[in-house]
């Protein structure tokens, strides 16, 4: 059985992870369902290469991973962070002819001078994805949710 959830939920999700990263901040344990600024919640590991099982179906920017990691969550379903370092805030548009090439429907979210963003989803991934600058270093962040239950 496939459940979807709503987008919103999901995107609330992904800023809360994806903006420390995209600020430079290595914060990412005070946002991951359990941190306390402690330390990483039990079976998520972060490394700097994409997780082993990031779902092969969700094309990515080529580039140096500076961060992955895969977090499981209660019911069966997963969610995975990757940040890529990026030429420019132009990967924006690479990205999401990958992504459009590979079945996902595209949702722009917003777009300026330092970054854009976008939500894509293909059954049974939701792919948030924000391009941005820091200090004139451009990243792409993935968040991908898969809503797969019962598995």
């Amino acid at each position: 059985m496939t459940t979807r959830r709503p987008l919103a939920l999901v995107l609330a999700a992904a800023i809360i992870v994806a903006a420390p990263l995209l600020s430079g901040c290595s914060l990412i344990s005070n946002f991951l369902p359990g941190g306390t600024g402690g330390g990483i919640p039990g079976g998520v590991i972060p490394g700097q290469s994409v997780p082993a099982d990031f779902p092969a179906d969700v094309p990515l920017a080529d580039g140096d991973v500076v961060l992955g990691l895969s977090v499981p969550g209660d019911n069966g379903e997963k969610a995975w962070n990757v940040t890529i370092k990026v030429a420019d805030g132009d990967a924006f548009d690479d990205i999401t002819t990958q992504l459009t090439d590979a079945g996902f429907d595209y949702q722009q979210l917003g777009s300026n001078d330092d970054g854009s963003s976008g939500a894509f989803t293909k059954d049974p991934y939701t792919v948030l994805v924000v391009v941005s600058s820091d200090n004139g270093d451009w990243t792409a962040n993935y968040t991908v949710t898969d809503a797969e239950t019962g598995q």
